[in-house]
């Protein structure tokens, strides 16, 4: 039986003798191997993996006396098939051998060319195919893991307003398959008080992700409960200082928190880029006088509110860092907040009324930032619109 498709073949071998046969037993079946012999262990592992589909390995080493090799091989090379060539003919070792990680195991003076050939393609095609079984597992975790993450980072908003719409979208960045540290949520009081959170916890990965869904809940508790918004905001530096894995971790966030008759309300910012609103006065970035540093450097009693006053229908948009830190070109500018605010304006026109439903405009904008940068965001990227009529 023929290999019909290009092998990278390491033999192990510290006999010649048996080497030359082994070469001699492929030479008329599998022209299309490629074999490159080793006399001692460590010489394959130092090889490994180096492109290696195949390793044809003997027991019986100068370094490496028995299963040990097949463990240290396997070790070294998780994706190259093993097939043990040996003089042994005890059947059991043979299975403890394939127990260890070996793909096939054959006796020497038993095998010809074809039985070699196939054993070698078949040892390959069954790494393969276990090696997607793997990849297939571990994308299923990911995505069981991704959508715990989700429903923590980016819940269903307790709102009732009619008046009042949000819109949000997130993209992972570098399209990663798992969501990185950045949330946002939103909770509408009895008495009819909006409050609206975005936030990014520094780091990627799942133990950013863990915190910054273990910061939404204690925030939506703590806005349910009627706490005062700088006394929650404190308690919730609290909650990153004892939950957060490394002394390094902080969060940036922005707190949008808007009045019953939603013509006025204020805005706390800690470390994080200002949100743009869109009103009767035009699209701008809102000028945030008290900025705090961000969750995790916040003195006591540093919080406080910058109040704002809308003229007419308006909308706001709030947005993680990764949004305006991309680059534009290949040089080294930024997108930046102006830029930003002129990428909205194109899309709006002035128009609050496109804000009303602003997911598909969101999706078209991270995409410009992404074609301006040059490919996909290397942060996460989260927004979220809040759109509201005015009083009558």
């Amino acid at each position: 039986m023929s290999l019909s498709f290009p092998i990278q073949l390491l033999l192990v071998e510290d006999d010649p003798g048996d080497a030359l046969l082994v070469e001699s037993l492929l030479a008329g079946v599998a022209p299309n191997v490629d074999v490159m012999r080793v006399g001692r262990l460590q010489e394959a592992t130092e090889m490994l993996p180096g492109g290696i589909d195949c390793v044809l390995l003997d027991l019986g080493l100068p370094d490496a006396m028995g299963l040990e090799a097949v463990e240290r091989l396997r070790a070294a090379a998780p994706d190259a098939a093993i097939v043990v060539l040996t003089g042994h003919h005890d059947e059991q070792r043979g299975v403890d051998a394939l127990s260890r990680g070996a793909e096939d195991y054959l006796v020497k003076g038993n095998v010809d060319g074809p039985l070699l050939a196939r054993a070698i393609r078949y040892s390959i095609e069954r790494c393969r195919a276990d090696r997607s079984q793997r990849e297939l597992i571990e994308a299923r975790l990911h995505a069981r893991e991704n959508a715990r993450l989700e429903r923590g980072l980016l819940p269903q908003a307790l709102m009732r307003d009619p008046h009042v719409s949000l819109s949000t979208t997130y993209r992972p960045g570098r399209r990663r398959s798992l969501l990185g540290g950045d949330f946002y949520d939103a909770v509408e009081l009895d008495d009819g008080t909006l409050h609206v959170l975005i936030g990014d916890v520094s780091g990627h990965g799942p133990d950013e992700a863990a915190l910054g869904v273990c910061l939404r809940v204690a925030w939506r508790t703590l806005m349910l409960a009627d706490a005062p918004p700088d006394d929650a905001l404190a308690l919730l530096q609290e909650v990153l200082l004892h939950e957060r894995h490394a002394p390094a971790i902080f969060a940036t966030l922005c707190m949008l928190s808007v009045a019953p008759g939603r013509a006025e309300g204020e805005l706390r910012v800690a470390g994080h880029p200002p949100p743009l609103v869109i009103d009767d006065l035009g699209l701008r970035a809102l000028e945030v006088p008290h900025v705090t540093p961000p969750l995790g450097f916040v003195e006591p009693g540093a919080w406080r509110g910058n109040v704002l006053r809308f003229a007419g229908d308006w909308a706001m948009l709030l947005y993680t860092d990764g949004l305006i830190d991309g680059r534009v070109g290949d040089g080294p500018e930024r997108l930046g907040e102006e830029r930003l605010v002129e990428l909205l304006r194109e899309r709006v026109d002035g128009d609050v009324s496109r804000l009303a439903d602003a997911s598909p405009l969101l999706d078209e904008l991270v995409t410009e930032v992404e074609r301006l940068h040059g490919g996909d965001l290397t942060d996460d990227v989260a927004m979220v619109v809040v759109a509201a009529r005015g009083p009558a």
